[in-house]
């Protein structure tokens, strides 16, 4: 999957107030005895170091700001230190926040008394950390049903909900085990089964999959792709995979010494990298697997409808000097391709319907170039891209595809990259 928006549909850049779900305002986290004597200075702009070794404060987040769309994947990313954990970690205030605002819908948690914290972290949101934080004396369907048991949730009824999510994530049969007893992998899962139970609307995944096998992490990726495009869930993830955030993100919000540097989508932070500290982070990713059709795709040179009669369609063809055309019915949804020879031997035919070929290789807007590698070896015509409608929107062609490889690469050399 190309980090974007096929996990949930939504646009990212196009939000509407109503779905913003996550909005953090300008926070700062200082930790030292006297945060605010950094605050109320001018020592505030400058560096992490140098606000070190003036005040005895370490600098963990400087004026944070950023908003997260319902149902979107929100990836927070950045080096050892760079202070995502410590960012994550306010959005429940497990940390509390120097200054600035947090707001899950619209209301600011930093405002927020004992009992509404509790409400948010047992209802409203649900925190996986890496280290699972599983309870080794529980069973495993006793550690998945443990947020229902804080609710007051019935034995019987807790135990039915967490043997549903158990059998979600792949670990049926292993209701009855302790933690001990599982590999790191199926600890995760039921980490991950644990925040799922509760049904919450807001997921924070802190590095995950960060202590497992490059092969189990793979596996767990595809599965919290799997899960997500089931429950849509609202999720903010923090990691230091590039491959794991181009692979799942919607969006991407670089840190660089607790500040963020860039937030766009993999593909704007590889394409269009604000700084040489973000080329650089993002250069070991593979583009195919980030670059999508919408930045590659073109007009169809002949579009026509259904009712086109043979004799227009040629004429129309040789008028673009073309030898194919997309066929679409009267909504504009694809129907086939229709190439020149075809037609000819069609010629006195009542429609173009007669000479058609039907096409099922189609890509929308949010395939990744990858995608289309087999589409294009398949067919000598360019890839029909449609909405999720099936209407006919654009097309890709084959040299198109390789052009934005060959492209990446030239630009790199161009930058000194290698």
């Amino acid at each position: 999957m190309s980090g974007n928006d096929s996990i949930n549909g939504n646009k990212v850049g196009q939000m509407r107030p109503e779905d913003i779900v996550v909005e953090v305002n300008n926070v700062w986290k200082i930790f030292g005895k006297d945060p605010q004597q950094v605050l109320n200075s001018d020592i505030k702009s400058s560096s992490k170091e140098e606000i070190l070794e003036k005040t005895g404060c370490v600098l963990a987040m400087k004026d944070i700001s950023f908003k997260v769309n319902r149902g979107e994947v929100f990836v927070i990313m950045g080096l050892s230190g760079s202070g995502k954990s410590t960012l994550i970690r306010c959005i429940l205030r497990l940390i509390e926040p120097t200054t600035g605002s947090i707001l899950i819908h619209g209301k600011d948690i930093c405002q927020f008394k004992r009992r509404q914290l509790d409400y948010l972290r047992t209802h409203t949101t649900a925190m996986v950390f890496q280290h699972f934080g599983l309870f080794p004396h529980r069973t495993v369907i006793d550690n998945v049903a443990y947020g229902l048991q804080i609710r007051g949730m019935s034995r019987k009824k807790r135990h039915a909900r967490a043997e549903e999510v158990i059998k979600k994530v792949g670990l049926k049969g292993w209701e009855k085990y302790y933690p001990g007893s599982l590999s790191g992998g199926m600890q995760q899962r039921v980490g991950i089964a644990r925040a799922l139970a509760t049904d919450p609307e807001i997921l924070l995944l802190d590095e995950p999959f960060g202590g497992l096998d490059p092969l189990i992490r793979r596996q767990m990726q595809d599965e919290l792709f799997d899960i997500q495009a089931e429950f849509k869930k609202t999720i903010l993830f923090v990691t230091h995979d590039l491959h794991g955030a181009t692979r799942l993100g919607n969006r991407i919000a670089l840190m660089r010494n607790g500040e963020i540097i860039q937030i766009g989508t993999p593909q704007e932070l590889i394409t269009e990298p604000k700084d040489e500290y973000v080329r650089r982070f993002v250069q070991d990713a593979i583009l195919a697997k980030v670059l999508t059709a919408s930045s590659i795709m073109s007009q169809p040179g002949v579009t026509l409808y259904e009712w086109h009669k043979p004799d227009q369609a040629l004429q129309m063809l040789a008028a673009k000097e073309a030898d194919h055309a997309f066929v679409v019915d009267r909504s504009g949804k694809f129907l086939g391709l229709l190439n020149a020879q075809n037609l000819s031997e069609q010629r006195r035919g009542q429609s173009v319907i007669g000479a058609m070929e039907k096409i099922t290789n189609t890509c929308t807007p949010e395939s990744s170039v990858e995608s289309l590698f087999p589409l294009a070896a398949a067919s000598k015509h360019p890839i029909p891209v449609v909405d999720e409608d099936g209407k006919l929107l654009e097309q890709v062609e084959t040299s198109a595809i390789f052009n934005s490889m060959i492209r990446r690469t030239e630009e790199e050399k161009g930058a000194g990259v290698s």
